[in-house]
This record gives C-alpha cells, structure tokens and sequence, in this order.
C-alpha cells in the first residue's frame, strides 16, 4: 500500500471515529478536538468529511419526518412550488390545528421580506385564525388587498374577512372590497366593478406577488352556505352543475375548472385563477374538503399549499393512477 493510501486509509479512520463522537456520543467539536489531540477546526473537516464521505448516515426518527415526505411527494406528484405539512391530531375536532399556525409563519416570512410585495388576502376561518398567531410587525413596504367582499347578504360585515385584522397588525397600506360578496345579480356586479375605488382593488389584485386563500367544499358543510351567502337550494344547484370546491367565492369543478354557471357570473371577488406570476397558497384541511383541496391543485389553482399529515395522505391516495 502506498504511502498516500496510507494517508487517506487513516484520515477516514479519523473521520470516522470524529464522526462517532459527535452524531453518537454526543461529543461537541470542542471534546472531539481534545480527544483527538487537533484543533477545533481539524475536528470540524473530520466531522464534515465523516459525512461527505458516505461515512455517517443521518436518518431522522421523528414524526416530522413524516410531513417532510409528505410536503416532498405534493410537490412531485402536482408541480408545485411548496407544500408544507404538519402532524395531524386524530382526536382533535379542530379544522384549523396546526395549520393555521404554520400558514402564520408562512405569511410572517413574507412580510419580513424587505422588497415591497402586494399580498393578496382571501378569507375563511383558517386565515383569520392564521392571523390571530401573527406578532405585531410595521410592514409599511407591503400593500395587502383584499380578494373577496366583506359586506355579508344582510347588510352586516363579513365574519371571515380577515384583512383589517390583519392590516391592523402589521401596520400597512390594505385595500379592502367594499362590496358584497356576491351580487344580486351580473349586472350589479358589472356597476359594482365600475366604481374607481374597486378598480384599484380590482387592479392591485391582478398584481399580487403573493396571495393566501382558504379552500372550501360546495357540499353538506360549504361555508357559503354556513355563512348564510348562498341558500340550500343555491347549494344543491351548484352540485348539480358540478360544483365540488370554492376559492374566495368562485366554485370550481372536480377538474379545477371555474365554472361557467349563475352563481360565478353574480361573485363580486377578482377574476379567479390570478395573474400567472402570482403565488396562491391554499390553506385548508379535513376529510370533507379532500375532493375540493384535490381539484384546486389539479386545475393549479394553488401553486402551493399548507395541510396536516391526513389530508395530504388522502390526496396523494386519492391521486394514485
């Protein structure tokens, strides 16, 4: 053997026992150092060889390893730009448990970004809960606009619309849809539309670098009709014309196709898919909107998507060829 395999032989050997030490024992690069007899930086390569070299094996044993897999696969299988997915809890009723948090650190980390941004912000019960686990901030750099009406059938404020919540937490320029969510009819939206102060709504919509919708399910439980938007009948009528999911207002089919039906034509909310340079993130979990969550990314209504472990089981199960 020669003397240079020699060298290399032994420096493995070294890098091996550094990178038991540390990723084993426990030992920081300081001990390894003294135990070794070489410097912190000379235990440091070691430790960074041992691993470079195929010598350790790094597999981590907790469930969040899980939802990584998990993010990773819905990305491969639907083209998108991220998915984040947490644990789920199977004995927890909530329908906003854990992703109302992680959708929070997602909108945090678009905030603290220093380049201006318009933030497009849909509505739901996940997105004000998201919201409510945001810190104070002073964004003054970002304009968020609204995506959806905030004036219930009524008369009365929407419940869901989170925009002045959020606008009032993080200090900036917010453009809210002064207008029901959904028209009595196509021509009042039509003159709804024409007011200059929803233009500019309507404009910086388009616009939007980045946008947070929830995404709900046209069925027995659809929020439209929960919030009193839509009538039963309405309900049934959608589902009969093949209505299985909804994006702030605009319902959708089971191909992810808007559809070209009554309702949509009287929904006073942006035109919906929005521009192509836009991020949409879709935050939504739960068994009943699986088929609604599997549409909005087959029709790439969402480009990304925050979900727990169960739903993002289903969807790929549901996928399968």
């Amino acid at each position: 053997m020669s003397k240079a395999t020699e060298e290399a032989s032994a420096r493995l050997d070294d890098a091996a026992r550094a990178g038991w030490l540390y990723y084993i024992a426990g030992n920081t690069q300081e001990e390894i150092a003294v135990k070794l007899g070489i410097s912190r930086q000379g235990a440091q390569r070691l430790v960074s060889l041992s691993v470079s070299a195929g010598l350790v094996k790094v597999r981590i044993d907790h469930p969040i390893a899980a939802c990584l897999e998990l993010g990773r696969r819905l990305v491969d299988r639907f083209g998108l730009r991220s998915a984040e997915v947490v644990p789920s809890d199977p004995d927890s009723p909530s329908t906003t448990l854990g992703i109302a948090e992680a959708c929070a650190a997602r909108i945090e980390r678009t905030l603290l970004r220093a380049e201006p941004l318009v933030i497009g912000v849909g509505t739901g019960r996940t997105l004000r809960a998201a919201v409510e686990n945001l810190p104070r901030m002073r964004c003054p750099q970002h304009r968020l606009v609204s995506l959806t009406g905030n004036i219930a059938p009524d008369g009365s404020a929407a419940i869901y619309n989170v925009i002045f919540s959020l606008a009032d937490k993080i200090e900036a320029p917010h453009y809210p849809m002064p207008l029901p969510v959904v028209a009595s009819s196509p021509d009042e939206r039509a003159l709804l539309h024409q007011q200059k102060v929803v233009q500019v709504s309507l404009e910086l919509a388009r616009e939007a670098d980045i946008a947070f919708v929830g995404i709900g399910e046209v069925g027995p439980q659809a929020q439209l009709l929960m919030d009193r938007f839509i009538s039963e009948t309405e309900r049934d009528e959608l589902v009969a014309t093949g209505g299985i999911g909804e994006i702030v207002g605009w319902v959708y089919d089971a191909d992810g196709r808007i559809l070209d039906c009554a309702f949509n034509k009287r929904v006073v909310s942006p035109p919906f898919p929005l521009g192509a340079a836009t991020e949409v993130v879709g935050v939504a979990m739960g068994a009943s909107k699986r088929d609604s969550i599997l549409a909005a990314l087959k029709g790439r209504l969402v480009g990304s998507l925050v979900t727990d472990e169960s739903t993002a089981g289903a969807l790929l199960g549901a996928s399968e060829p």
